[in-house]
C-alpha cells in the first residue's frame, strides 16, 4: 500500500518538475552579432504572443516557451529568412493565436466582422427607441 501512495505522489509531482525545465535555447537571451538582424528579430519578437503567458510578447516573457521562440526567431533571421517568413512559419506551427496581428482568414473573419455587427445592432436599437419616444 505504501508503494502505491509513493507512486501516486511521484506521478503527481511530474508536472511540477516539467515546469522547472531549464532553457537550453542557444539564442534565447543572446543578441545576434549583426545589429540590423537583431533589430529585425527584436521588432518581430514584440509582435508575437507567448504561448504560455498569453498576455506578454515573447520579448517580454520569461517563460521557457518564450525563450525557445526567441531563439527560433533569431536562428531563422540569422539564416536569412525575412520577418514575414518567420512569422508565417510560427503561425503555421503554433496557430494564428501566436500573433497579435491576426490575418483575415476563413477562421478569423468573425473577429473582424463581429464588432461591426454589434455596433450596428446597438445603433439600430438606439435609433428605434429614439423614434418611438418622438412618436409618443
Amino acid at each position: 500500500m505504501k508503494w502505491l501512495i509513493a507512486l501516486l505522489l511521484a506521478v503527481a509531482a511530474l508536472p511540477l518538475a516539467a515546469q522547472e525545465a531549464e532553457v537550453t535555447s542557444p539564442y534565447a537571451d543572446t543578441q545576434l552579432e549583426n545589429p540590423a538582424l537583431e533589430a529585425q528579430a527584436r521588432e518581430l519578437m514584440h509582435t508575437l504572443r507567448c504561448i504560455t503567458c498569453q498576455s506578454q510578447s515573447i520579448a517580454d516573457s520569461e517563460a521557457p516557451m518564450a525563450a525557445e521562440m526567441r531563439s527560433l526567431v533569431r536562428e531563422r533571421i540569422m539564416a536569412g529568412e525575412t520577418p514575414q517568413e518567420v512569422r508565417g512559419w510560427l503561425v503555421e506551427r503554433y496557430g494564428a493565436y501566436v500573433t497579435y496581428e491576426p490575418e483575415l482568414t476563413s477562421t478569423t473573419w468573425p473577429l473582424f466582422v463581429g464588432p461591426v455587427l454589434i455596433l450596428l445592432a446597438v445603433a439600430g436599437l438606439a435609433w428605434s427607441r429614439i423614434r418611438r419616444r418622438r412618436a409618443a
